[in-house]
């Protein structure tokens, strides 16, 4: 046997001697949930072969996680937590630029599951068909 079969065959002997010494059964950690009105948002700017993604957690109770965080979270609860309830903004006037967003939206809201996706034209008519929840932008 040469030197270097030796070496291999007793680092192999030591990492199973390792393994079998902490072979104690793994635990599960409990996994705390997220409690309250919550949900993960994305946007992802471009087309599927250039795209820009950014996402955050917005919490309600309090509201936290972006920019507009309190405003997102009253209109998110004047619709009950369905965002195409949310009004849209007819005040306002966007550009007929095609730049195409995609936002995404998945958590819980009154205990429910929810979840929304949707690719809007550009960014300004994201706003105006969703309000402050994908602003998540300062």
């Amino acid at each position: 046997m040469t030197k270097t079969t030796q070496a291999v065959r007793g680092g192999l002997l030591a990492a199973v001697a390792l393994l079998t010494v902490g072979a104690a059964p793994a635990q599960a950690m409990p996994q705390k949930a997220v409690g309250g009105n919550w949900l993960y948002l994305t946007v992802t700017t471009g087309d599927a072969r250039s795209s820009d993604t950014r996402g955050t957690l917005l919490l309600c109770d309090p509201p936290q996680g972006h920019a507009h965080a309190a405003q997102a979270c009253e209109e998110l609860r004047a619709a009950e937590g369905d965002i195409t309830r949310i009004p849209v903004r007819a005040d306002t006037l966007c550009p007929m630029i095609y730049a195409p967003v995609t936002a995404s939206a998945r958590g819980e809201w009154n205990g429910r599951r929810t979840e929304y996706t949707h690719t809007f034209s550009n960014t300004c008519m994201m706003g105006v068909e969703t309000g402050s929840v994908f602003a998540l932008g300062g």
